[in-house]
C-alpha cells in the first residue's frame, strides 16, 4: 500500500479526482510495496488498473489509458537511498570541500535507483533478497561501475580487503534477461594499460546482455588531503587510452552489432583530438555520463544555425566551463553572425571544487560570481540549467538565482543547456523588445 501525498495539477490523477491522502493498493492486479513497484508498473505503460482505497474508506477500482510515456501525476514517498560501504580510491564524495549541507555527503549504493535513475552501483553490497528482486521484477536496464574484473584489483580500487566476485553475478543477472550498461573510472597507472584490456575483453565477452561500456577519466578535486595519491591522465595517456578504443571498437562490429565501448568526451578533449562523428555513438547510450555530449551539441549547432534569423540589435552574456568554453566560443560567434545579437561568452573557474574539475554542471553561484564581477556587457545573464541541483532552483552552494542576480546586478535567465536552448532565449528576449 502506498499513500498519496500530493497530486499534481492537470493530471491524468486529478481528473480521477485521486486526492492526497489516498492510497494506492495494487496496480493491474499487483500489490504495491513500494515506489520501486509503483514505478515499474506505470513506466511505460499505457493501459491500467488502479485499487485505490479512499481516505473515507471507500475503495475504487479505476481503469486507464494513457500514453507510454505520460506521468499519472502522482507523488508517493520516496525511500531514501541505501548507503555505499566502499572506501573508493576516487570517490567524488570524499574530495569534497567542508560546509555544504549534509545531503551532498551521502554516498549511495542502491540498485534501486540504478533503475530508477541510471546511476552507476558497484553490486558490491548487494543481498541475495536483492538480486531475487531484480530478476523477479526485471528491474532493467541496471549501471553498474566495474573498474576492473580482476577482482584483487577491483578491491583495492573500492578500498575493500575483498570482494564477492562480480563476472559470476554479472552472469546471473544477464541469464535472468537484465540489461547492463557499465563504467569504468580510468586511474592512470592502476586499472589502465594491460588492466583495461582484460577487463573490455572480459566484459566484451558477456555482450549483449551488457550493452555498453564508458571509459570515463578519474575525476580530481582540490580537496584531496589525506586521501592516496591519484593523478590524471597526460595527453600522451589520454592518446593512448583512444587509439585502444578505436581498436576495440572495430573488432566489436566485426563480431557484434555495436562498437560497445566509448570514451568520454574529456579523455577527446585531454588529448587534443577530435571527436569521431555522431552516428559512432550509436543510441547515447552513455550521454549522461559524458559520453558524446559534444558530437551532439555539434550536430543540434548546425541545425540552430541552418535555420537561425536576424533578430533586432541586442547585447547577452552567458557562461561556461573552461573545459566547454572553446566549444561554447565558437558556436556563439556563429550565431552572432547569423542573428546579428552580440553574444559575450564568459568562461568561469571553478575555485569551489578546485583541483581538475572544469565541467559546467560542477559551477558554483559563487564561482560565477567571481568570474562575472564587473565583466558583464548586458543587463542580462543567461545560466545554463545544468549548474543547478536536480529539480531544485539552486546552485550547488545553495546561492538562489535571485541572490546571484542581486550580487550582480543582472537579470538571471536560466536556458536549456543545448544549442537551443541559446537560440530561444535570444529569440524571446528580443521579441521583449519589440
Amino acid at each position: 500500500m502506498l499513500t498519496i501525498q500530493s497530486v499534481v495539477a492537470g493530471s491524468i490523477a486529478e481528473e480521477l479526482d485521486l486526492q492526497p491522502g489516498d492510497t494506492l493498493l495494487a496496480i493491474n492486479g499487483e500489490t504495491l510495496r513500494d515506489f520501486l513497484d509503483y514505478v515499474r508498473l506505470t513506466r511505460h505503460a499505457e493501459e491500467l488498473v488502479l485499487d485505490v482505497r479512499r481516505v473515507d474508506g471507500e475503495e475504487w477500482e479505476l481503469s486507464l489509458d494513457k500514453d507510454a510515456d505520460e506521468e499519472l501525476g502522482l507523488e508517493i514517498e520516496h525511500p531514501q537511498p541505501a548507503q555505499c560501504g566502499n572506501n573508493c580510491l576516487f570517490c567524488f564524495v570524499q574530495q569534497l570541500p567542508r560546509g555544504l549541507r549534509p545531503t551532498l555527503y551521502v554516498k549511495d549504493e542502491d540498485y534501486r535507483f540504478s533503475y530508477l535513475y541510471g546511476a552507476y552501483v558497484t553490486l558490491s553490497t548487494i543481498r541475495e533478497e536483492e538480486v531475487q528482486r531484480i530478476l523477479s521484477d526485471h528491474l532493467s536496464p541496471l549501471y553498474v561501475s566495474v573498474h576492473a574484473s580482476d577482482e584483487e584489483l577491483r578491491a583495492r580500487l573500492l578500498g575493500r580487503k575483498t570482494l564477492p566476485p562480480l563476472l559470476p553475478l554479472l552472469e546471473r543477472l544477464i541469464a535472468g534477461g537484465i540489461e547492463i550498461h557499465t563504467q569504468i573510472v580510468l586511474c592512470p597507472g592502476l586499472n589502465d594499460g594491460a588492466a583495461l584490456e582484460k577487463t573490455v575483453a572480459d566484459l566484451g565477452a558477456l555482450r549483449p546482455g551488457i550493452r555498453s561500456l564508458a571509459l570515463v577519466p578519474v575525476g580530481l578535486t582540490g580537496h584531496r588531503a589525506h586521501l592516496p595519491a591519484l593523478r590524471t591522465h597526460s595527453r600522451d595517456e589520454a592518446c593512448a587510452v583512444l587509439a585502444q578504443v578505436e581498436k576495440w571498437q572495430h573488432d566489436f562490429l566485426i563480431n557484434g552489432a555495436s562498437r560497445f565501448v566509448f570514451a568520454a568526451d574529456e579523455l577527446y578533449l585531454k588529448a587534443g583530438i577530435d571527436f569521431p562523428p555522431l552516428e559512432e555513438y550509436e543510441t547515447l547510450p552513455q550521454y549522461e555520463n559524458g559520453v558524446g555530449m559534444i558530437p551532439l551539441f555539434r550536430v543540434d549547432a548546425a541545425e540552430v544555425l541552418a535555420a537561425a534569423q536576424p533578430l533586432p540589435p541586442l547585447t547577452v552574456d552567458c557562461l561556461t566551463g573552461a573545459s566547454f568554453y572553446p566549444e561554447m566560443e565558437r558556436f556563439a560567434a556563429a550565431l552572432a553572425a547569423k542573428t546579428g545579437v552580440t553574444i559575450v561568452v564568459h568562461r568561469i573557474e571553478n575555485h569551489f571544487f578546485g583541483g581538475e574539475v572544469t565541467v559546467t554542471g560542477l559551477l558554483t553561484g559563487a564561482d560565477i560570481v567571481a568570474g562575472m564581477q564587473g565583466k558583464l556587457q548586458s543587463p542580462v545573464l543567461l545560466v545554463p540549467d545544468v549548474v543547478f541541483r536536480d529539480g531544485e532552483d539552486l546552485f550547488l552552494d545553495n546561492m538562489s538565482p535571485d541572490e546571484l542576480g542581486t550580487t550582480l546586478q543582472v537579470e538571471i535567465f536560466p536556458i536549456a543547456a543545448n544549442p537551443w536552448g541559446l537560440s530561444q532565449a535570444l529569440e524571446m528576449l528580443a521579441a521583449d523588445q519589440l
